[in-house]
């Protein structure tokens, strides 16, 4: 019987002592948390997303911060301020096309284990899904300065000649080109040619792949 209870008291007694001064030093962590004062606060974060399915788009106005109230021991509180930042995820999983609206709550806020949220502001957020939609369109130059050294536009031509648009489906159907940075031909007298990037007026819209494009432009005297 001694050697089973000896078996059964080896795991306390080996390194006892340091075993000891662990708990010693978790209850005196525990006992200045517990002593510290409990603060609220405001603090801004951003809002972010997870799982948007491949084949949506968002069509709405988007909200790109959330204002959290917090609630906890002042030493926490000032750790959020230091770099241990609270967080908003919404999981988008189960988004279809249409409006859905998102409740901003404990679901969704990751928080140090020691603040709780008050409240959010706004509670709510509201997003429109829309099928995303893809479409070719033709490259416009826009040219500037012609006929201001007496001399005009003979020839031009832009590589390439059409891209591709991506974006909500009610948007796409509606764009009809994409546009060049403004080329300045003010000084040309011969032939010149221009590097320049490509733009969508529509900013929920976006160009896939490369958004240069080469402008080649011949002039002849007016």
């Amino acid at each position: 019987m001694s050697r089973f209870w000896k078996r059964l008291a080896a795991p306390v007694v080996e390194n006892f002592w340091w075993k000891l001064l662990a708990i010693a030093t978790a209850v005196v962590i525990w006992a200045l948390v517990a002593s510290e004062p409990e603060l609220s606060t405001f603090t801004t974060v951003r809002l972010e997303y997870k799982n948007l399915p491949d084949d949506l788009e968002i069509n709405s106005e988007p909200v790109s911060t959330v204002v959290l109230e917090l609630r906890g021991p002042s030493g926490a509180l000032r750790s959020v301020g230091d770099g241990i930042r609270p967080s908003v995820i919404l999981d988008m999983a189960n988004a279809h096309a249409g409006d859905r609206t998102y409740t901003i709550g404990n679901g969704n806020v990751k928080l140090a284990r020691s603040v709780r949220l008050v409240r959010a502001i706004p509670s709510e957020v509201h997003f429109r899904f829309e099928a995303r939609r893809v479409k070719m369109v033709p490259v416009e130059v826009r040219f500037t300065g012609e006929g201001q050294n007496g001399y005009e536009i003979a020839h031009s031509e832009v590589e390439p000649r059409e891209v591709e648009i991506v974006g909500p489906r009610s948007r796409v159907m509606r764009a009809n080109a994409a546009l060049t940075d403004t080329v300045d031909v003010s000084n040309v007298v011969g032939s010149s040619e221009f590097h320049v990037n490509l733009l969508v007026e529509d900013p929920y819209l976006r160009i896939e792949g490369s958004s240069e494009a080469v402008v080649r432009v011949t002039m002849k005297k007016k």
